[in-house]
């Protein structure tokens, strides 16, 4: 990323009151690609908080070479495999003493790490909203697997049904977290479905929710790594936005 993005992006002596960013990446079984996506993050000169949801292949090693050559690297893990969600939380809630946003990227290799300046562009001085990075292209490119593009389709229509925000990319990994307000929302999912129940307790909770461009690059199916499980994640979804619904009309009677 060119100098002047990443300075844009940082609190400076001449600005200390500026926003705070901390990069944040949950892994599991990604070893292949884990050096490359933190050292493209690293070069955002923000701290970087990985998180190895108790990895059984070599993830657990490279991270481990990798944080002790980079001194901006921490690294976290949980013993046995708790859910992408469970990891955010546990790095949102280490990061929270260093700053003020979270940055979230997804360790398989998708994401292009130097976009954060995109999102953090996004955020108007003073405002705290979440920001996600809408996937440009994706429910058009046919290399994408049907699974994924009806996901995205069936997420949308039902976070904006269970009282959350109009958006077009409901299941981004790549977003900016405000982290006091996230961690406050009492989110009960720990895996995929954390992601889509929090842009809906957040926007019932008055923060603001944006969205950005931003590119997106999936390997040729045999070398890509996904853990996105269609048939148990969409359940899964079905009950997160079965509760939400069932809240909203709750609360509506209650206002009565």
């Amino acid at each position: 990323m060119p100098a002047d993005n990443r300075t844009e992006t940082r609190p400076s002596p001449r600005n200390p009151s500026a926003p705070r960013f901390a990069v944040i990446i949950p892994v599991f079984n990604h070893a292949a690609k884990v050096a490359d996506v933190l050292g493209r993050a690293a070069a955002l000169g923000f701290p970087v908080f990985v998180i190895d949801d108790g990895s059984t292949d070599a993830t657990a090693e490279e991270l481990k070479r990798l944080a002790g050559e980079n001194r901006g690297i921490t690294l976290l893990r949980h013993p046995e495999n708790l859910g992408k969600g469970a990891a955010l939380l546990t790095g949102m809630r280490a990061a929270a003493a260093a700053a003020d946003f979270a940055v979230t990227i997804d360790g398989d290799g998708q994401h292009d790490p130097a976009q954060a300046a995109d999102l953090v562009r996004a955020i108007p001085e003073g405002d705290r909203p979440l920001v996600v990075g809408c996937r440009a292209g994706m429910l058009s490119d046919r290399r994408i697997h049907w699974t994924r593009r009806f996901g995205r389709k069936f997420s949308n229509f039902w976070v904006r049904v269970s009282g959350g925000p109009r958006v077009s990319d409901s299941q981004s990994g790549f977003r900016i977290y405000p982290l006091p307000e996230t961690l406050a929302l009492p989110a009960r999912g720990r895996r995929y479905d954390f992601e889509v129940e929090v842009l809906v307790l957040a926007h019932r909770r008055g923060i603001p929710v944006r969205e950005v461009p931003i590119s997106v690059h999936y390997p040729k199916r045999a070398a890509y790594v996904t853990h996105f499980r269609p048939f148990v994640d969409f359940c899964r979804n079905g009950i997160v936005f079965t509760r939400l619904i069932a809240s909203r009309i709750l609360s509506l009677f209650t206002l009565k």
